[in-house]
């Protein structure tokens, strides 16, 4: 277990990151979901472009000498590009009521049991605002 519910408060303990709050100190607590940017591969791919079209366009290279490398640098990058299937980061995000903002990034293995923790925080929190309104 991740999140841990000890009488009133919350425990997070997730590799090296802990976090302990009051249950009343959470105003926010959630999974954040972040896109993947690949900008290496990206620039990578723009650079092998622009040296094959110099090679193509300004070079003294007969016979397409330049296509083999070429190609071969665009094998590579793809190979690179699609070698990690994370398409997203996943974070959880902590906002104490004092505004302090904690985020800590999560493997996308462990997401869906820390979103179902979050879910039972979530509720013991509502059934906590019900009875107080009682």
């Amino acid at each position: 277990m991740f999140l841990t519910f000890v009488h009133n408060k919350v425990l997070f303990h997730y590799g090296t990151k802990k976090w302990q709050y009051s249950f009343n100190e959470i105003s926010c607590l959630g999974l954040i979901r972040k896109k993947t940017t690949f900008y290496l591969e990206d620039g990578s791919f723009i650079a092998v472009t622009a040296l094959a079209y110099y090679c193509m366009l300004f070079s003294d290279i007969i016979d397409l000498y330049y296509l083999v490398p070429t190609i071969l640098c665009y094998t590579v990058i793809t190979i690179l590009r699609f070698n990690n299937i994370a398409e997203f980061e996943y974070y959880v995000l902590v906002q104490d009521i004092y505004g302090k903002e904690t985020k800590i990034k999560i493997k996308a293995i462990d997401r869906q049991t820390i979103r179902k923790q979050i879910d039972i925080y979530l509720n013991q929190k509502f059934e906590q605002l019900v009875q107080k309104s009682i």
